[in-house]
């Protein structure tokens, strides 16, 4: 088996949400990026158990990039006791708080990625506030309530490059099917004139910085 297809399989069978068909676009559309533009800075914002971790780290790998993944690490309001996609292996059983730290950190070190991802712990709005370095590719999938969409598009979106990419997940127009905040986010990245379409798959969008 290839790096890319172990890095990928392990990709496939991690803890998280989104759809393989997703998932291995969200690898293509970085890799052929990453190609273009190699050892750039990559950042992704909501990385939950680290299989989103996996498909941006193996493109990452392949063009000698870096990813930044962000978490706070004890989940989103839909990922509480009570919520669908709570799941009680993930509660810290000193705090009770869900912590999926270590099961990142597990993620990430069988897939022998650690020269390649380096995690960030911490809410975004602050870490952004102190991370100066402009960044090839952001990646937004981190809470789902509209303020903290909103900070998230707002505390990182200014530090993507010219021609650097925006990929959002999540992106559901019709309210019976998800969320809203990351459609709105998504509009807005378009509203402003910053940022085109590029492409999508399912309800992942890629957005290129044009101003």
């Amino acid at each position: 088996m290839s790096r890319r297809d172990e890095l990928l399989d392990l990709a496939e069978r991690a803890k998280g949400f989104m759809p393989p068909s997703e998932g291995l676009a969200l690898y293509e559309f970085a890799h052929a990026y990453g190609r273009r533009v190699p050892e750039g800075t990559w950042l992704e914002v909501g990385a939950w158990c680290g299989k989103s971790t996996l498909y941006l780290g193996a493109a990452a790998e392949a063009t000698n990039s870096v990813l930044y993944s962000l978490d706070h690490h004890h989940g989103s309001e839909e990922n509480q006791e009570g919520w669908v996609h709570f799941d009680p292996s993930l509660v810290d059983p000193v705090d009770g708080r869900l912590n999926t730290l270590p099961t990142w950190q597990r993620t990430i070190a069988t897939a022998r990625l650690e020269e390649t991802v380096v995690g960030l712990v911490g809410h975004s709005t602050i870490v952004a506030r102190h991370f100066a370095q402009p960044l090839n590719l952001v990646f937004i999938d981190g809470g789902h309530a509209n303020d903290v969409a909103w900070a998230d598009y707002e505390s990182w979106s200014p530090k993507i490059v010219l021609e650097g990419l925006l990929l959002i997940h999540d992106i559901f127009a019709d309210p019976r099917d998800g969320g809203q905040a990351p459609y709105e986010i998504y509009l807005g990245a378009l509203d402003s004139g910053a940022f085109v379409e590029r492409a999508s798959e399912g309800s992942l969008r890629v957005l290129t910085r044009v101003v």
